[in-house]
């Protein structure tokens, strides 16, 4: 007989899912979408769908390995573990605790997996990271403009009269927005995609602009000029409730619309249409998708954008704003992390591990632990990353399969699936928090990341991870508790996180300095930009159609 299981998806995306796996005979027959869910409402992505297929990979690795003479040595768990204590406690002695690097990758983002970092503040503080691979400019940017980002809750965006989805592909990496942009254009109300790239989310809009890549400021810039000469909508909010407008100003009169039109190769009369729109189908909820922020001159992009937000009279608006994403943490308790032992702890950034992880130095990095994450293949400058891992005396991966990180591996520790644990999540695309309850038991030896650090608490007394999996949920989730919402409520399926806006800065407070709206006050044009250069641009791996991310297996990277 087969049985039903409520889970969601913990994958790097902004769907988070709300799922339903069919089990029979202790296996995973097929994983649909759960119509109980507030926003995904029964919709899976053919991606999720195939995970079943990862899940049971026969490339997969179930069982621990040890390198010896550069082959795979299967050992058993209490071995790999006394190993890796072993070397912790000898490096902790030698070198301390910032000579240990832990890397966490953002493959799963559950309550749980936040007592990784737990486990090694109680260690005494090692060297972890800092920035992400994905979207922390963009955050970072929008904090400057706002306070703290808060997006308009996804189903706010039925109340708009136009959508621009800037830098987004939802038909790719967010397809709940595909049902929301279709009922928008059923009703009149236009859909219009702004990207260097035709990609497959054209055929879902009424107009698409293509700029010249990381050109999107001046297209900004060009619809703000037209708008303000048009005249303020709500000079209220600008006058009242932003502050520097006048240097704004400035800036968008130091150059001439043809100027603009010419630098962001939109031809003049795309941008009026645009401006237009803003006008005449107001309001216009501004998506931002994630590309958009991933190099150098980012934060002009995404600021210039919060700024034609303002102008137009879109924030704080039902239906208006500009959106990117949530915070998935935002619902637990961090405090758990044990972050605050340790406030001065050494971070590698992220986006340059390879660099940073050479040039280390006081101590040097002798142990490298890697979870969730595969940064050889992620991070820029695969080869120097590939060096500097090389360079670490004892490196430790937990994972599914043997990937371009476990290559440079001493052991492999094989990590359970989603489907294999019990946990909680939350999302970066919407307000919906979800349970991860487990749907068949842990294929072969494999071992949730919960598991794995309390085998290593054990070797040192850390007692804290005595506690069960269900305690820890409980504490991690005293925010929600507080709200009236308990675990076991969220066992039973998705709620919506409550107290979440679905129009954030209504009230027009923002948590900034001058408790108001920041606008963009300097900008400077990138020489780079003006260069001859026979290689004018950087090859970038984005988010595929047909799998998520790097999840590939060795196999099908041939």
């Amino acid at each position: 007989m087969a049985l039903e299981i409520v889970t969601t998806c913990t994958r790097d995306c902004p769907n988070t899912c709300g799922l339903v796996a069919t089990v029979q005979d202790n296996k995973v027959i097929r994983l649909g979408g759960n119509p109980e869910h507030g926003i995904t409402r029964g919709f899976a992505c053919h991606k999720c769908m195939k995970f079943v297929d990862r899940a049971y990979s026969p490339e997969r690795v179930l069982t621990p390995l040890r390198k010896k003479d550069k082959q795979w040595v299967r050992v058993s768990w209490d071995e790999a573990i006394d190993e890796i204590a072993d070397r912790m406690k000898n490096i902790l002695c030698r070198y301390g605790p910032e000579a240990i690097l832990y890397y966490r990758g953002f493959a799963q983002r559950t309550a749980l997996k936040l007592l990784n970092e737990r486990f090694f503040n109680l260690l005494g503080g090692v060297t972890g990271t800092y920035g992400t691979l994905c979207g922390g400019t963009g955050q970072a940017s929008q904090n400057l403009d706002f306070g703290c980002r808060v997006s308009h809750d996804p189903l706010d965006h039925l109340n708009s009269n136009s959508m621009i989805m800037w830098g987004r592909n939802p038909v790719v990496t967010n397809p709940y927005l595909v049902s929301i942009a279709m009922q928008l254009r059923q009703r009149g109300a236009p859909v219009v995609l702004i990207d260097p790239v035709a990609s497959e989310s054209r055929k879902i809009c009424d107009m698409y602009i293509q700029p010249a890549p990381g050109k999107d400021v001046y297209l900004a810039f060009a619809v703000s000029k037209i708008l303000l000469a048009k005249g303020i909508r709500d000079a209220g909010f600008l006058y009242s409730h932003s502050v520097g407008l006048e240097v704004y100003k400035k800036i968008l009169d130091s150059h001439s619309l043809e100027f603009l039109s010419q630098a962001c190769d939109v031809p003049l009369y795309q941008i009026e249409a645009l401006a237009s729109l803003f006008s005449n189908h107001f309001p216009t909820a501004i998506l931002l998708g994630w590309g958009l922020h991933r190099w150098e001159y980012a934060h002009y992009t995404i600021r210039s954008i919060d700024a034609l937000g303002a102008i137009a009279g879109t924030i704080g608006v039902p239906g208006g704003g500009v959106s990117q994403g949530f915070e998935e943490y935002a619902p637990f308790d961090l405090e758990w992390t044990g972050d605050q032992l340790h406030p001065d702890r050494r971070r590698l950034l992220m986006p340059c591990i390879g660099e940073e992880i050479i040039n280390a130095s006081d101590p040097e990095i002798q142990m490298i632990f890697v979870t969730a994450g595969n940064p050889v293949c992620q991070a820029p400058n695969a080869k120097k990353v590939a060096a500097a891992f090389e360079k670490v005396p004892f490196v430790v991966v937990a994972g599914l399969f043997l990937d371009d990180t476990a290559a440079h591996a001493d052991i492999f520790l094989p990590s359970t699936t989603f489907l294999e644990e019990q946990d909680i999540t939350a999302g970066y695309g919407h307000n919906y928090i979800g349970p991860v309850n487990q749907a068949i038991q842990p294929r072969g030896e494999a071992k949730s990341d919960f598991e794995l650090f309390r085998m290593l608490a054990n070797r040192f007394g850390f007692s804290d991870f005595e506690r069960s999996g269900d305690e820890w949920l409980e504490l991690l989730l005293q925010p929600l508790v507080a709200k009236g919402v308990s675990a076991d409520r969220l066992r039973q399926g998705p709620i919506r996180i409550p107290d979440a806006p679905m129009v954030p800065y209504q009230d027009r407070h923002f948590p900034t300095p001058s408790g108001k709206f920041q606008l963009m006050q300097e900008f400077c044009h990138p020489a780079s930009w003006d260069k001859e250069d026979a290689f004018p641009y950087h090859f970038m791996s984005v988010s595929p159609h047909e799998w998520l991310c790097s999840e590939t297996t060795p196999v099908e990277q041939g």
